[in-house]
């Protein structure tokens, strides 16, 4: 591994999963986790109620321990919840559940993602609900720029062997994040903003400029079609709400998801 792979000739960065957060992480000034379906557009949909969400990596026997610490109530699996804990990874239930004002969120990937950073860095949770007001708000704090770069993550989705599978909709959301930032920068006086991407964060932008019909991407894509196959089309809808939110969620200190200030 050189610095060639941390694309740090770039100051907005682009790579998958917890491994490419891991490498990225530690030559970035600000960390953006993309888990459009469906992590972050929970954690959207969560903070912008006014939920303090605190990512968890596991969905296991620790779980219920770390929520009881934060004086918290603990999300389940969508085919998990119940009258009683009505909290899970669907955006679409969350609506719905009772306002609960600390929640913890299990995830393997998203969760994963954000604990890359050790808390030394802030967390983005992006999606697509917010990318806009995440790119700007990117480019108002300094980030993308040689002296603060910035790493967007594609969170993927993962092959029953555990690999990692590049997911359409995380690819999409990063593009839109992205594109943003650039937009906004290319706003700024004897700013270049297509100097700062690198190839890679470049591709994911002009892949979601490309995109002509972002809803059918979303529904008909592999994961899109996998949840509402499963019974949960409503999370799918909620996911590609384009610009919906202006909430930016941020952690700060390895604690939990807040709105940025």
């Amino acid at each position: 591994m050189t610095n060639a792979h941390l694309q740090t000739a770039h100051s907005t960065r682009f790579d998958w999963g917890p491994t490419g957060a891991t490498r990225l992480a530690p030559a970035a000034h600000a960390l953006v986790v993309v888990d459009v379906l469906s992590f972050t557009t929970s954690v959207t949909v969560a903070v912008e109620a006014g939920t303090h969400v605190y990512p968890y990596p596991w969905r296991d026997d620790t779980a219920p321990a770390y929520a009881d610490q934060h004086a918290a109530d603990l999300a389940v699996g969508r085919r998990q919840a119940t009258p009683a804990s009505p909290w899970s990874l669907s955006p679409a239930a969350l609506r719905t559940a009772p306002f609960t004002p600390r929640l913890v969120l299990p995830s393997p990937n998203g969760s994963a993602i954000s604990a890359a950073a050790d808390g030394k860095i802030p967390v983005i949770a992006a999606s697509l609900r917010n990318a806009t007001a995440v790119g700007n708000w990117l480019a108002a704090q300094g980030y993308g720029t040689p002296d603060r770069p910035v790493a967007v993550i594609a969170a993927g989705e993962r092959w029953p062997d555990g690999s990692l599978r590049p997911a359409l909709e995380d690819l999409l959301g990063a593009g839109a994040v992205i594109n943003a930032l650039a937009r906004a920068q290319a706003l700024t006086p004897h700013q270049r903003s297509e100097d700062t991407l690198s190839p890679e964060a470049a591709t994911a932008a002009t892949a979601f400029r490309h995109t002509e019909d972002l809803n059918a991407a979303i529904t008909t894509c592999a994961s899109g079609r996998e949840l509402i196959e499963g019974g949960f089309p409503e999370d799918v809808a909620v996911a590609a709400e384009l610009d919906a939110s202006p909430t930016v969620p941020v952690l700060t200190n390895g604690e939990a998801f807040t709105p940025a200030d």
